[in-house]
């Protein structure tokens, strides 16, 4: 539990002590949980059910979101809607939403699926949702923004190293539902690792285990567990659902970009009988934007690349996008972050 108050404020003896712990916790852990937050980052209850009410529509509302992938003779292939799929280890629906919709259309462009417009429910089905939308993502881009500021002190660099990068980013606002598992023997069969024991009691996964492949993820819950992080040891650590945090996670490329002083540490999400809703806010740079080691000693090497082309090889190895990958044309092939 980290108090970040201070990383909106200036220079502080406050601030160096919340950058020292976030340090520490990515070091170690690779898993935090930010208190103090700004009081005008939406992430309270009300505010929370302003934005989950979408899974509330009738599925003849949600059906114009759906992604090309689910159905096709619809043009969006990285932003909106994807549907349950039964017999996979994740079990989850959801939408994915884009810069433009706290933005507009100037961020988007129609060569490249990672800018693409975001499909969105009419105003008239969920009165005073694309205002809670918009005021969401730019509230996770500022908390995100003060993040990796506090990281690029904490690796030696100069605090606003990392911004330019994230100008008209790619960031990724999703909603996600985790219904109550109803293909549990179909999930069995082809899923070994679907049953798990933890403390005594046996659950099912409903998220697979994973890394995030990039940045930063800031998750709020909406009070219902089964987040899990994986400890050093192997061991599977519980995530509360409180109200007032944000979990906290680093991703693949802050790991290869640090060296490795900064985690990227797997997490899953286990049900038991109730359904969990969640909202992740994933912070990516620009598409264009590229990355080589860091002006560090001790950065290691590895070929340099544009952050698109990264994002668009490893997000296409989740259930929910496979078989999209030669949708995208890279602006360079791109290799692997290890050289």
């Amino acid at each position: 539990m980290i108090d970040i108050a201070a990383l909106f404020g200036g220079p502080s003896s406050a601030r160096e002590r919340a950058d020292a712990a976030i340090m520490e916790a990515a070091n170690t852990f690779g898993f935090f949980a930010a208190s103090a937050l700004p009081g005008d980052v939406p992430i309270d209850r009300e505010s929370r059910s302003q934005l989950l009410r979408l899974f509330d529509l009738p599925p003849a509302k949600l059906r114009p979101l759906w992604r090309q992938k689910f159905d096709a003779s619809h043009t969006n292939v990285y932003r909106g809607w994807f549907p349950l799929q039964s017999g996979h280890l994740t079990s989850k629906e959801g939408i994915d939403l884009g810069a433009d919709v706290a933005y507009g259309s100037a961020l988007v462009r129609d060569d490249d699926p990672l800018l693409e417009a975001t499909p969105l429910p009419p105003e008239d089905d969920l009165p005073g949702w694309h205002a809670s939308a918009a005021r969401y993502y730019r509230a996770m881009e500022r908390v995100a923004g003060a993040l990796m500021r506090a990281i690029a002190r904490g690796l030696s660099l100069e605090e606003r190293f990392f911004d330019f990068a994230f100008e008209r980013g790619l960031s990724t606002l999703r909603l996600i539902r985790y219904p109550v598992r109803t293909d549990l023997d179909q999930a069995a069969d082809a899923n070994t690792e679907l049953w798990i024991e933890h403390q005594g009691s046996r659950f099912y996964v409903t998220g697979a285990p994973h890394e995030d492949s990039g940045f930063l993820t800031l998750l709020a819950q909406d009070g219902v567990a089964g987040l899990q992080a994986q400890h050093r040891n192997h061991e599977w650590l519980d995530v509360p659902p409180a109200d007032g945090l944000l979990a906290v996670n680093f991703g693949k490329i802050l790991e290869r970009l640090s060296a490795g002083r900064i985690k990227a540490t797997r997490h899953r999400v286990i049900g038991y009988g109730r359904e969990r809703r969640s909202i992740p806010f994933f912070y990516e740079p620009r598409a264009d934007a590229e990355f080589r080691p860091l002006p560090s000693e001790s950065a290691g090497s590895f070929e340099p690349f544009f952050y698109g082309d990264y994002l668009w090889a490893t997000t296409t190895q989740f259930v929910e996008f496979k078989g999209l990958e030669g949708l995208r044309q890279p602006l360079r092939p791109y290799k692997t972050l290890r050289g």
